[in-house]
């Protein structure tokens, strides 16, 4: 062991547990820390990086923290969508440096072209100005929705708009008729019922039909867009045969997917998810197109995956609670107990969860939002979910950076708040199936209660897959995770993970070498100082033999 270090060691073995310590020569116990910090390391297979530098992390995320220190730091992750309100290069560097950690390219609008572009000014700005940005692809689905427009409709109260199944220009002459993806349309729909734009952003009812053609009148008014989906209500009640009858994956999402895997992703959003049969398919057919991982997120937004939801759960990779469209076909009132839902489901089974839709939906043009929309934002970081989803407000609003910095600022206001209040904890089942992965969780779990009861700085985790990453993430400890890999891929999966800075930090053979390697790397950079207490809980095996083990060390 260095000499610079104290330690104090427990050692696991898939045979026995066991206690040891060791102090410097003086027979000392470790003395108390000004701060300290935890660090967990797994065993994987090895990945090449023959060109990774010494050590990477966010340059906003480092800044912070040489800046204001371990607690300053902001649990739950911002997720941005980019459309046109965002699409230059220089509005993209404007929303990395104010906190976004995943970019969300939403397939329902633009062009291939345009996809792409959006990416390489992403990757682009990630290598010049030391930003750690994921890009995630949104798949259209297969909803009702409306064709592209010329423009976007401002809709009144009281206008009469036309939807067609047929060309607007060579049926009716007219920009009020809108063009409509689904061909029983104007069969399926009957006088009186309710449509909704997009969730909820306009509502109209249907005053008559003549063949192809339904005519609506406004009832609730606000702005059409293209590819905004439809949903219907007779009665009061969601109409749910239009989608529940059409494939989740059309087949523009698997040219979508493609593209995708070409592009190399971190992440595929899967929409209108019914069961864990399509989630399953998609990783097979991902796994056999592509060299590189790319999580699938299932987005919950229709009743049908209400009824499947563990299964669903447990199939993706993570979760996306899409508000917008589930509560546009199921009850006002239950979207918020199918949030919590899925949310402790999520964290229960250590799968990312993203809260999406309407979080600040004024802001699409107001520069402040309103109070309960701050409300709402809070209420989901009480819950601790991972991430925190803008849609149109970054897209196509008018204030889409502003809109970033209220998530960022109420983010971090609420943890700092559930973490003085001792709030947000609850009760995990121990999940892991085999022996290793059942020792794995047991090191993770007692590591986050270790340095929640020795109020740790920060959980230093070393892993090669990202694996004890996640599972340190389950447990929502007091303090930030430090999650040092070699693999650039899996540094940026884990900025979907709450709680998990993610480095890129190349590795030697030597578990030991890695440890205090990057305590001098991190000491260079003023990340950690003298007197920071660290505990290292390490299964990086270089042999069937070696055991795994806690260290408790002072860092001089």
């Amino acid at each position: 062991m260095p000499p610079h270090l104290d330690t104090v060691s427990i050692s696991l073995h898939p045979a026995r547990v066991f206690a040891s310590s060791n102090t410097k020569g003086n027979g000392r116990k470790p003395r108390k820390a000004g701060s300290s910090s935890v660090a967990v390391a797994d065993v994987a297979t090895p990945l090449t990086t023959s060109r990774t530098p010494e050590i990477e992390v966010d340059s906003v995320l480092e800044q912070e923290l040489s800046s204001n220190g371990f607690r300053s730091t902001r649990r739950t992750k911002l997720i941005a969508t980019i459309g046109p309100a965002c699409e230059s290069k220089e509005m993209l560097d404007a929303m990395a440096s104010n906190g976004m950690n995943v970019a969300r390219l939403n397939m329902s609008h633009g062009s291939h072209a345009w996809h792409a572009e959006i990416i390489s000014h992403i990757r682009a700005l990630n290598k010049e100005k030391g930003y750690s940005v994921a890009i995630m692809m949104d798949t259209q689905g297969s909803e009702v929705h409306i064709m592209e427009m010329a423009a976007p409709l401002k809709a009144e109260t009281g206008q009469e708009l036309v939807f067609t199944v047929r060309d607007p220009a060579a049926s009716l002459g007219d920009d009020a008729a809108i063009a409509v993806s689904y061909d029983a349309f104007a069969e399926d729909v009957q006088v009186g019922d309710e449509i909704v734009i997009d969730g909820g952003m306009v509502s109209l009812e249907v005053e008559g039909k003549a063949g192809p053609d339904v005519y609506c009148r406004v009832v609730d008014p606000g702005l059409v867009l293209s590819r905004a989906n439809l949903t219907f209500r007779r009665g009061g009640r969601p109409v749910r045969a239009k989608n529940a009858m059409l494939p989740v994956l059309s087949a523009k999402d698997w040219v979508d997917v493609d593209f995708a895997v070409q592009q190399g992703v971190d992440f595929i959003a899967v929409s209108f998810v019914k069961s864990a049969d399509v989630i399953n398919n998609l990783k097979s057919y991902i796994q056999s197109r592509s060299a590189r991982d790319i999580d699938v997120i299932a987005k919950v937004e229709s009743p049908d995956s209400i009824p499947n939801l563990a299964e669903i759960v447990d199939a993706a990779d993570g979760v996306m609670v899409a508000r917008g469209d589930l509560g546009a076909q199921i009850r006002l009132e239950d979207v918020p107990s199918v949030q919590k839902e899925v949310v402790l489901r999520c964290r229960q089974a250590g799968k990312p969860v993203i809260v999406a839709s309407h979080l600040l939906q004024s802001m699409h043009e107001l520069p402040t939002p309103t109070r309960a929309e701050v409300s709402d934002i809070a209420d989901v970081v009480r819950q601790r979910a991972d991430a925190l989803m803008l849609s149109g407000e970054s897209a196509a609003g008018l204030f889409p950076q502003k809109a970033l910095e209220v998530l960022r600022i109420v983010a971090a206001r609420i943890e700092g708040w559930c973490r003085e209040e001792g709030s947000g904890a609850i009760a995990l089942p121990r999940i892991a199936g085999s022996l290793d992965a059942r020792i794995g969780e047991e090191v993770c779990a007692s590591a986050a209660s270790m340095a929640d009861n020795l109020g740790a700085a920060a959980i230093f985790v070393f892993t090669r897959r990202g694996v004890n990453a996640s599972w340190l993430s389950r447990y929502r400890p007091d303090c930030p995770i430090f999650a040092f890999t070699d693999s650039q891929e899996v540094r940026q999966r884990l900025n979907l993970r709450w709680g998990v800075i993610p480095f890129l930090v190349r590795f030697e053979d030597d578990p030991e070498t890695n440890v205090t390697r990057t305590f001098e790397l991190l000491k260079r950079r003023n990340l950690v100082a003298a007197k920071d207490l660290v505990v290292v809980v390490s299964d990086i095996q270089r042999t069937s033999q070696q055991h795994r083990s806690v260290q408790v060390r002072h860092v001089s």
